[in-house]
């Protein structure tokens, strides 16, 4: 399945080169990727009606979430805030809550506040230049770059991991996912190319979709490439092992014990503080730990005996969350500060993770959740192999 990847940060300093071979016959590498764009890409909602807004909110989504995923939340967003105006207009839990199943919430925030931004300082029309689309909330280099070129025909260069792999095969020049000084060289490479690109839009959405369907991590398929002729990774036979992955993060494991209670008021939810994983949206009641609790503590903690129903673990970027699902082992109506009941008809209109919903679902509420059961019991996967800018 095809993954976009993360936008890369890193920049050259004033004053510094970065090291590297220079990719040669840039000319041909843009006229080829041209040529094989319009056959090759895939049919994608955000493409079929291209404008600064439709690929605001697409660069977003897309950003460490599957390319299936977002085609699945993409039409039932965009008809919920049809204008960049009713999306900046909106109240924030709302945008949370049409946001849900596409996970990494912070990314909605962004959204709506680069949306907000858009609105009072550019009369709600997405800025057509990297300087201004930069300066706003949550857009960095890669997002900025990426509608500028995209949409407006700006020779702006983009780096995610897709393009950084696709350069450093065509130049056989051994890379590191991650690495602060592949990603200069990569930033480099790719404001050499878009210079001379006679489309860059294309020639950038090409690179991307090269390095989504065809220049691979695992299995590249060197046979199908339009620069197969020209690249030195293919020609030295080390095409599949460049890039060098990034090295993986140290992944803390957290313990959360979860109380569900329902009654014909509805289901008992709070709200998460208002930073940290999850941030400012419902679930149901939690107590979280360094450590497993207890069946008997949390009894006591809670005020009623309680009984445990579930297990599951929940996979983030960074955490590993393992969950303890509980219900009430008596007909006491519980009194949790900082609680309120939401009638189950309303539950698709609130922020909810995709953990709190299968909390719920652990515990035999009836609820209809806006993705299927699985949606949170995978550990992520890079989308757009990770923009280097955000």
């Amino acid at each position: 399945m095809s993954i976009r990847t993360t936008p890369c940060a890193g920049s050259p300093s004033p004053g510094t080169s970065p090291a590297g071979p220079e990719i040669p016959d840039l000319p041909l590498v843009s006229a080829r990727l041209e040529a094989w764009y319009p056959s090759a890409a895939r049919e994608l909602p955000w493409r079929s009606e291209r404008s600064g807004y439709r690929a605001l909110v697409s660069e977003l989504m897309l950003q460490q979430t599957q390319v299936s995923r977002v085609v699945e939340r993409f039409a039932s967003f965009m008809a919920r805030f049809p204008t960049l105006r009713s999306l900046a207009d909106a109240p924030e839990q709302e945008v949370l809550a049409a946001w849900q199943g596409l996970g990494y919430y912070r990314r909605a925030r962004f959204l709506h506040r680069a949306a907000e931004a858009i609105r009072d300082m550019h009369g709600a029309e997405v800025p057509d230049n990297v300087a201004a689309l930069a300066a706003l909330p949550g857009i960095g280099r890669y997002t900025a770059g990426a509608i500028a070129s995209i949409v407006f025909g700006q020779a702006a260069a983009i780096v995610d991991g897709n393009v950084l792999r696709v350069l450093s095969r065509l130049a056989d020049h051994e890379t590191r996912m991650g690495d602060p000084a592949a990603e200069r060289w990569a930033w480099r490479e790719s404001t050499r190319l878009v210079q001379v690109a006679s489309a860059p839009g294309v020639t950038n959405e090409a690179l991307m979709e090269l390095g989504a369907t065809v220049c691979t991590p695992a299995a590249p398929r060197c046979d199908a490439c339009p620069l197969a002729a020209q690249c030195a990774g293919r020609a030295s036979g080390r095409a599949a092992s460049i890039p060098t992955p990034r090295r993986s993060a140290a992944r803390r494991t957290l313990y959360w014990h979860s109380f569900v209670h329902v009654d014909e008021h509805g289901v008992l939810l709070t709200e998460r503080p208002a930073a940290g994983l999850w941030a400012g949206m419902l679930q149901p009641p939690t107590i979280e730990s360094d450590t497993p609790m207890d069946v008997a503590v949390l009894s006591t903690t809670w005020g009623m005996p309680v009984n445990k129903v579930a297990q599951f673990t929940h996979v983030t970027s960074h955490r590993t969350v393992e969950f303890t699902v509980l219900v009430s082992a008596s007909e006491c109506t519980p009194a949790i500060a900082g609680t309120h009941r939401v009638p189950l008809e309303l539950l698709e209109s609130v922020a909810l993770s995709n953990a709190a919903w299968r909390v719920m679902e652990c515990a035999g509420v009836p609820v209809k959740t806006p993705l299927s059961a699985s949606a949170g019991r995978r550990a992520p996967r890079a989308a757009r192999s990770a923009p280097t800018d955000s």
